[in-house]
């Protein structure tokens, strides 16, 4: 069982673009969301992971005001989100888990009708929607028909329609569901080239890989309670179970490092020997320079570290009551 630690206190010198202090949601009987606090930085990408039905949907859903929450503070872009809700939507851009593309028109005429509703001219709408095009790379689907648009085309167009408010935060709520892996890999472009215009982008997944790839900081939801939060790489180091493998030679090299070291897990089969590390630079050079002391050249090695799979699995089993955060 991993060991809970101290919160990693939140970055200095970044103003804030969400917090939220004990916020709590509850249907019926069923508590949501327990008591759970943020803290985004401005221009970052932050991303909430948990299982079905942990709440992640439900904590998009309040943060973009289409739900009231039952307690707790939240500002989101300097805004009360309780006494100022209007303030808050004329900031943030929301992309659902289903599409907000209207089949029966074409990508242009789609982004056209969402600048008419942001009360855009003609003109400036036209301007929009034609930069919004090509900066997604619909040029030559814009007059097309969007029901002929492949799911990453709607996927993008989707963004480009968010994008039509100039947001500040965009909440992302499961943007590549169903994307093939190419479409995936476009779409992460487009956020990290979101962010890099200073948008702050709120992401919920099920693709753990994805949020190692694009989030500067993760927070796992599980039993409406926060249960794990920190960067992809202090998360990673929760979980126990990292080793290095060394591979060898001969059998003689095998058997030299294997009783210098005096631990780790042998194969005299494939000249392996398996020893326990985190895979950092200084803790593998370590173990090279005691190898090599024993004058046994090592053949090759592998490093094998827990990933986000494994800190997900190891996290949502936990007591609701038990948090792990990084210092």
């Amino acid at each position: 069982m991993t060991t809970p630690l101290q919160p990693l206190p939140p970055p200095t010198g970044i103003p804030a673009a969400i917090t939220a202090t004990g916020l709590r949601k509850s249907f019926g009987q069923k508590t949501v969301l327990d008591g759970i606090d943020l803290h985004i930085p401005k221009g970052s990408i932050f991303s909430l992971l948990g299982p079905n039905g942990a709440g992640k949907t439900t904590a998009v859903q309040i943060l973009s005001t289409l739900i009231d929450p039952d307690g707790g503070e939240v500002r989101v872009a300097g805004h009360d989100l309780v006494r100022d809700p209007a303030a808050v939507r004329a900031a943030i851009g929301v992309t659902g888990q289903f599409s907000a593309v209207d089949n029966l028109l074409t990508g242009e005429e789609n982004l056209l009708l969402m600048a008419d509703l942001y009360g855009y001219r003609t003109r400036q709408a036209r301007h929009l929607a034609a930069d919004l095009v090509e900066r997604f790379d619909l040029v030559e689907a814009a007059k097309r028909p969007a029901a002929t648009y492949s799911g990453g085309m709607r996927r993008r167009l989707d963004i480009a329609m968010t994008l039509v408010g100039n947001p500040s935060i965009i909440f992302l709520d499961e943007p590549t569901t169903g994307l093939d892996p190419r479409s995936r890999h476009g779409m992460w472009e487009l956020v990290r080239e979101l962010v890099g215009d200073g948008v702050t982008v709120f992401l919920t997944t099920q693709y753990l890989e994805e949020a190692d790839q694009l989030a500067d900081r993760i927070a796992v939801l599980s039993g409406g309670k926060l249960v794990a939060e920190g960067t992809p790489a202090q998360l990673k180091r929760l979980v126990p179970g990292g080793h290095v493998v060394l591979r060898f030679a001969d059998a003689a090299g095998l058997d030299r490092a294997a009783r210098a070291l005096g631990i780790g897990t042998r194969d005299d089969d494939s000249l392996t020997l398996q020893v326990p590390g985190d895979g950092s630079v200084k803790s593998v050079k370590a173990l090279l320079d005691w190898v090599e002391a024993t004058e046994t050249e090592v053949e090759g090695l592998t490093i094998d570290t827990p990933d986000l799979d494994d800190v997900f699995f190891a996290v949502t089993g936990r007591p609701d009551n038990e948090k792990v955060t990084t210092r």
